[in-house]
């Protein structure tokens, strides 16, 4: 059975998101917008990864604007997200195993392409370690 991950974007990540969804075809996204490259306000699509997150519609999320860092910033408001914005697979590693990070906020004009299928890889893939870093977590509010 395919895991559903929630995948959002403003239309600077438009063309990245529709990569990623057809890169990794054992997912089932749940494509929150948007759906073109027409321009759009990414504030509007990192709440609606919020919403998805913390309503249980999906577990994990990827979100992709610009630089990933106005859309995580709106995603990271919601108290139901750890969202972390990583240019490289170090990041995606670090922010699953210590922050159990449950979306991932990119870049689109920071990484591309080949590098950014890397980092969703990880990200997908990586488990939180606990122990030591759940009482961190256990703070954030």
């Amino acid at each position: 059975m395919k895991r559903t991950i929630a995948i959002a974007c403003d239309h600077g990540g438009y063309a990245l998101k529709e990569e990623i969804k057809s890169r990794f075809s054992d997912v089932d996204w749940n494509d929150l917008g948007c759906d073109s490259t027409d321009s759009v306000d990414y504030p509007d699509f990192g709440k609606k990864m919020a919403d998805a997150i913390a309503t249980g519609e999906a577990p994990q999320g990827v979100l992709i604007c610009g630089t990933g860092i106005g859309i995580s910033i709106e995603a990271n408001r919601n108290p139901a997200v750890r969202c972390g914005l990583c240019t490289d697979t170090t990041m995606a590693r670090l922010t699953r195993q210590h922050n159990d990070a449950n979306v991932l906020a990119l870049g689109a004009r920071i990484v591309g392409g080949e590098l950014a299928f890397d980092i969703v890889d990880v990200f997908l893939n990586t488990e939180f370690e606990g122990g030591r870093h759940q009482k961190r977590i256990d703070k954030l509010s």
